[in-house]
């Protein structure tokens, strides 16, 4: 039972990172971007490359993903999605497809279709090393992922928080109009703001990537739409319903395969959407602003 919770939360982790780089996009741009998927799979691949071709570090690789996924979301932003701030928001959604169909293309024609893995020889050390728990064995890798998780949505609330650009980045959210009047470089916080979300995608992909040694063009299609669930649980405008709602789905996914066959476990996510929503149509956490950064 303990071993199946930490597996729960260590993949709900990365469901609530996803999850709370929706949260931040939507919360400041009102936009859905519906290529954070392909975001997270550009992140993943950036981390195997750096892992297996330059050094076998995971912080490396984190680094990479990091750097990689910020500056492509900051380019998304400020090739599409800044001319398209009044336009109507189905064009952003069309972009965003657009966007999500490049990458991946991009990704085939780069890595081809076959799935990629880490040879063991260079991830054993983290795979196979464990701890012991009470009477459950958890492996370095499981604690690397969960514990870098945690630490990034710690550092995420605190930046929004305590830092005068995550100040800057919330008065953007709440009042476009007034933050430019006093002064916000408001292009400056959505090409940031979008960076930033989008530099979340990248972390969670590098992670599921090293968690399952698996690395492949559409990683990034299923994890994608589970994240934009456990967002829409959440109350797509809350980093904490975010986090809450994609623990929630990692821990309920893990626990229904031993009730269901577990070729149905990618339906938990939807069928936990639908059903929260029937009851609490504006999600968990559900507000019209981006939230959680002032303890609201």
């Amino acid at each position: 039972m303990f071993e199946q919770l930490i597996n729960g939360l260590t993949q709900g982790s990365i469901y609530a990172l996803l999850a709370l780089g929706f949260t931040i996009i939507f919360g400041v741009l009102r936009m859905v971007t519906f290529a954070h998927g392909e975001v997270f799979m550009v992140g993943a691949y950036s981390g195997f490359v750096v892992f297996t071709h330059l050094q076998d570090s995971l912080v490396l690789a984190i680094v990479a993903a990091v750097v990689t996924t910020f500056l492509l979301g900051a380019l998304m932003e400020i090739v599409a999605f800044r001319r398209l701030r009044d336009a109507p928001h189905f064009s952003s959604l069309l972009v965003t497809i657009g966007f999500s169909v490049v990458l991946t293309q991009l990704a085939l024609l780069i890595f081809g279709a076959e799935v990629e893995a880490i040879p063991m020889r260079q991830i054993e050390g983290l795979a196979f090393s464990e701890i012991r728990i009470g009477e459950v064995y958890v492996s370095y890798l499981q604690l690397s992922v969960l514990g870098v998780a945690i630490l990034i949505m710690a550092a995420t609330f605190l930046f929004f928080k305590y830092s005068r650009l995550g100040t800057a980045i919330r008065a953007t959210a709440q009042d476009h109009e007034a933050a430019m009047a006093m002064g916000v470089d408001v292009n400056r916080i959505f090409t940031v703001t979008f960076a930033f979300g989008s530099m979340m995608g990248g972390i969670a992909g590098v992670l599921i990537g090293f968690y399952y040694n698996l690395f492949y063009p559409t990683m990034g299609v299923m994890l994608g739409l589970k994240a934009f669930s456990a967002a829409v649980i959440g109350g797509l405008a809350s980093m904490p319903g975010a986090i809450v709602a994609g623990l929630m789905i990692g821990v309920v996914e893990v626990f229904s395969v031993d009730f269901v066959n577990s070729s149905f476990r990618h339906l938990i996510a939807f069928v936990f959407m639908f059903a929260i929503l029937l009851i609490r149509p504006q999600g968990l956490f559900g507000s019209g602003q981006l939230r959680g950064a002032r303890g609201d």
